[in-house]
């Protein structure tokens, strides 16, 4: 099991996550199988080289991997059909963005079926969708999660991490579905929450030329998929819910140390900004030597 160089990867969905999947992989010289419900992807990729043929239910025995790029309750559904004609010695891996939701019923449809299963997330994305903006590239020094069950075989495992990094990932971050979704309600859905509010200000409306880097950054992510991020929202509503209301919380010093004209107050509250988010940079500088 993933014990050749070259694999055979299966993909299911080819937006950006899945198509620079597919990418990154054929330019590692592993046999890409894929499927799209877009025929023009389809055409386009297989035009390009990308994918060497479509994934059918029939062809998924041939797979030593399969990524699921779909929504979290499309990827529950599509795997649900498909399980009976994965190998047994393929390892399926989802690429969605909260994991509670998917890892559940996919490690049982695994168990049910004789397959291995890992839930998974690239940290890695853009503020555009499809298979048009894909890159091969995307994913260089990114993280890529992975969130095994207890019991899933440390030597696969480890071989499974090897074939991200191979792919350009700069690390691999085990985790387990709580924690992921914990942490990613601060760090990627909060983050897109805040940029939607944001760019909600009457202000925006009329800023051209009153603008420079802070304003882009802070609406950059703004320009999302509106149906994915909702069901994302959703499926870590518990978390997300949590962030924010804490966040309205903090909004709201800043509100009374600024409408009360509290300077000790205020540059008390930026001091410990600037400081927390220096000892951050700290941490994830060392993370990285």
């Amino acid at each position: 099991m993933l014990n050749d160089k070259n694999l055979t990867v299966g993909i299911v969905g080819l937006g950006l996550i899945g198509g620079s999947m597919a990418k990154a992989a054929h330019r590692c010289g592993h046999r890409v199988l894929g499927c799209d419900k877009a025929p023009e992807v389809m055409a386009q990729a297989l035009a390009e080289g990308v994918l060497a043929g479509e994934l059918t239910e029939s062809a998924l025995g041939e797979c030593d991997l399969l990524l699921l790029a779909l929504y979290p309750q499309a990827a529950v559904e599509h795997l649900t059909r498909w399980a009976p004609a994965v190998g047994r010695q393929c390892v399926v891996i989802d690429l969605c963005g909260v994991k509670r939701a998917v890892c559940g019923p996919l490690e049982q449809l695994a168990r049910q079926h004789g397959f291995l299963y890992l839930g998974g997330h690239p940290m890695a994305g853009m503020e555009k969708s499809g298979y048009g903006v894909s890159r091969g590239d995307l994913f260089q020094k990114a993280s890529m999660i992975l969130t095994p069950a207890p019991d899933f075989p440390a030597p696969v495992l480890e071989r499974v991490e090897s074939w991200f990094l191979s792919l350009g990932f700069g690390r691999v971050q085990r985790s387990t579905p709580e924690e992921h979704d914990r942490i990613i309600a601060l760090t990627s859905q909060l983050a897109h929450v805040i940029s939607c509010a944001y760019i909600g200000s009457p202000t925006a409306l009329g800023f051209l030329g009153f603008s420079a880097g802070s304003f882009q950054d802070m609406t950059r992510v703004a320009r999302l998929n509106e149906t994915m991020w909702t069901e994302l929202f959703l499926e870590n509503r518990d978390y997300l819910a949590q962030e924010i209301d804490s966040l309205a919380q903090r909004l709201a010093e800043y509100g009374r140390a600024v409408g009360q004209g509290d300077r000790e107050a205020l540059y008390s509250l930026l001091q410990q900004a600037h400081q927390r988010k220096e000892f951050v940079d700290e941490q994830k500088e060392k993370a990285m030597r």
